[in-house]
């Protein structure tokens, strides 16, 4: 019974990852394609937890999830830096403003 459950929320999650994909290849702005890629990031991260519970062995699978949390946060500050640094670049030289 428990297990059944624990699919269905895996299923649930696999879909908002599909409807997550559209976003990450269509999204109107950089930034929105950047939380895309987090949000799929966080859901990949319950699914790792969600596996944990299946396969009875959460302390292995917790300090992975945790570790991939952990890259998918540094990779999501680091691109949201580098485009807005990029953005605002742009507008500096669009105003003829220069540093």
């Amino acid at each position: 019974m428990v297990e059944r459950l624990i699919l269905s929320i895996a299923i649930a999650l696999i879909l908002l990852v599909l409807a997550s994909l559209y976003r990450l290849f269509f999204g109107p702005t950089i930034l929105d394609r950047i939380l895309s890629a987090n949000v799929i990031g966080t859901k990949t991260t319950v699914l790792l937890l969600l596996l944990g519970i299946l396969y009875g062995d959460l302390g292995m699978f917790v300090d992975v999830a945790v570790a991939y949390a952990l890259l998918n946060f540094i990779a999501t500050l680091g691109a949201s830096k580098f485009f807005i640094r990029k953005r605002d670049e742009i507008r500096n030289e669009a105003t003829g403003g220069g540093s």
